[in-house]
């Protein structure tokens, strides 16, 4: 997989989509499909082994969550039908995350992190991108529904921190990394690394380099309404190798010389070069759209290796797109 400067390979997606920065579907999903299908990010939930979790927040009963010090806490996978069981609501092709997990009470905006009256705590879906294993599982479908898989287009959204180089004042990099827990020694990592510029009132402006080279950060963008992304030539097949990660050019290097574990962000944006489906995973959206056709829509949707389910055209992801569960 190689970067391109040739971003007019991405001009037929434009004319696709809806003009402006639309948070609607056709904002960031190509028109002109027969099929359309909503891969659903998976979440994760949580419980102490033997009992339930406190009922109140950890700083109005302090001890009963110092209590949990040393008791197992039992993880795992979570689908979307599973939160919707647990909380009493219902799973369908429109459901929003924050409607499935609301409760009576609930303040609306906490919904990263929710208690089930099951005794399950659930985490929310991650917004933007897929489970590389996932990617490369889904890829690996997607390669047998197009004539040309070795050959096509990856797009990986250019706000990604860290990712691009930048003439600025800030610190030389950020770690892919998300999530980075407070007091962890990855935070202090992260923290000698931020220079107060206050403390330096001389200081110039300078480059600051990112994981892609200093010629990628400064090269053209493919633009689209809503998003730049930066553009590299690549096969879907590629993304099917489930060691993908070890070989995108954006691949984190500078995060595993500190220890991290191999990591790169999945890709935004993925088209084969005969254009018979597009693979968007947009950065404010907690699931994966693939517009295809209807031989592709059914095999995405049948395969229990994820959740999935068709949608119609113009579907609408919204924050108030999930009209079942108000």
């Amino acid at each position: 997989m190689e970067w391109t400067g040739d971003v007019a390979a991405g001009d037929w997606l434009r004319d696709r989509l809806d003009p402006g920065i639309s948070a609607r579907m056709h904002g960031v999903v190509p028109r002109g499909f027969p099929s359309y299908v909503r891969i659903f990010h998976p979440a994760t939930r949580s419980r102490p082994v033997g009992r339930d979790w406190p009922t109140l927040p950890a700083d109005a009963d302090p001890a009963a969550w110092d209590a949990l010090a040393g008791v197992d806490i039992d993880t795992e996978p979570a689908r979307w039908a599973d939160a919707a069981a647990s909380f009493g609501t219902r799973m369908h092709p429109l459901a929003q995350w924050h409607a499935l997990v609301a409760q009576p009470g609930d303040d609306p905006n906490e919904w990263q992190q929710t208690p089930a009256p099951d005794g399950w705590q659930y985490d929310a879906p991650t917004e933007g991108e897929l489970d590389a294993g996932e990617l490369a599982a889904v890829a690996a479908v997607l390669a047998a529904h197009t004539t040309t898989p070795e050959v096509g287009h990856v797009a990986l959204w250019e706000g990604w921190g860290g990712l691009l180089g930048f003439t600025g004042e800030g610190p030389s990099r950020t770690f892919f990394s998300l999530g980075v827990p407070q007091g962890s020694p990855h935070a202090e990592v992260l923290g000698r690394s931020v220079h107060d510029r206050f403390n330096n009132p001389y200081r110039k402006s300078s480059w600051q380099p990112g994981i892609l080279s200093d010629d990628i950060s400064r090269g053209p963008r493919l633009e689209l309404p809503a998003r730049g992304h930066v553009l590299f030539r690549g096969g879907v097949a590629e993304l099917a190798d489930p060691e993908w990660v070890l070989r995108v050019p954006w691949r984190d290097r500078p995060a595993e010389e500190h220890g991290f574990d191999p990591a790169a962000h999945s890709p935004s944006l993925v088209w084969p070069d005969d254009r018979a489906w597009v693979l968007v995973s947009e950065v404010d959206f907690d699931s994966t759209i693939v517009a295809c056709a209807p031989d592709l829509a059914a095999a995405l949707v049948a395969d229990d290796r994820w959740e999935a389910t068709a949608i119609p055209a113009d579907a609408d992801l919204t924050w108030e797109g999930d009209g079942i569960n108000p």
